[in-house]
């Protein structure tokens, strides 16, 4: 006859998570770069104005703050036309694979909260 051990409980100094976990969790947990992301998951590119309208709750001065930060995580991409010289923002391809992800935090929230 096997003996089924008991599994102990972990103990919170033995657990530790995964680096790349926690560096994704600063990024995207930070205040406001989820609804950033998410709102350019939605459209090809967004100007400024259009970015602040969707987060009004956000300040222009801490907008572009995040902005620059997603852009240095290279998550966020930053053009400006040479004619007209209106800035706009999208993803990147890393910003794009957040897609899906957001997609499910979508559903997971419409069930649940």
């Amino acid at each position: 006859m096997t003996q089924v051990r008991a599994k102990k409980p972990c103990k919170p100094e033995d657990y530790e998570l995964c680096k790349h976990f926690i560096n994704a969790f600063q990024i995207i947990g930070k205040k406001w770069n989820g609804l950033i992301i998410s709102s350019l998951c939605d459209t090809e590119d967004m100007r400024f104005k259009d970015l602040a309208h969707c987060i009004e709750a956000c300040s222009d001065r801490v907008l572009v703050e995040r902005l620059k930060e997603l852009e240095e995580e290279k998550i966020v991409k930053r053009s400006v036309d040479s004619e007209t010289g209106i800035i706009s923002y999208s993803l990147t391809e890393k910003g794009s694979d957040l897609k899906p992800v957001f997609d499910q935090v979508h559903n997971w929230a419409d069930k649940w909260v």
